[in-house]
């Protein structure tokens, strides 16, 4: 189900939709720190339920199967509603800090020591 969709959506685009949506249903006044990070915490245990106790051949299986990718896509979207929200709620530039966390995760795993390699950067 891929789709150039990506390509031509800004990031605000979403985020104005997701700030209309809460605001036609009076919702504002819950879209908190505390109950979005909850939230986006509650969606992602969601998600990880679909690949409990499965090695990591079997999580790519189910990504093959068309009714479990279907559920799956949906608890992504909600974590990424939920996240975007909390973006909103705390006027928070979601490209920035993308952008600033990955040039900080560049330092931290520099690809002459990190490439293939799992551990942490401390262990580097």
């Amino acid at each position: 189900m891929n789709s150039d969709l990506d390509s031509h959506t800004k990031i605000q685009q979403i985020k104005d939709q997701i700030i209309n949506f809460a605001t036609e249903r009076d919702w504002q006044q819950f879209h908190t720190p505390k109950n979005l990070s909850m939230a986006i915490a509650c969606e992602a245990a969601e998600l990880m339920e679909h690949f409990l106790w499965q090695d990591s051949k079997e999580s790519m299986a189910t990504m093959e199967n068309s009714k479990k990718r279907a559920e799956i896509t949906v608890e992504l979207a909600d974590i990424l509603i939920f996240s975007l929200a909390f973006a909103n709620a705390c006027e928070l530039d979601v490209s920035s800090i993308i952008q600033e966390k990955m040039r900080t995760n560049a330092k931290k795993y520099p690809v002459e020591k990190a490439r293939g390699r799992s551990e942490k950067y401390t262990e580097l």
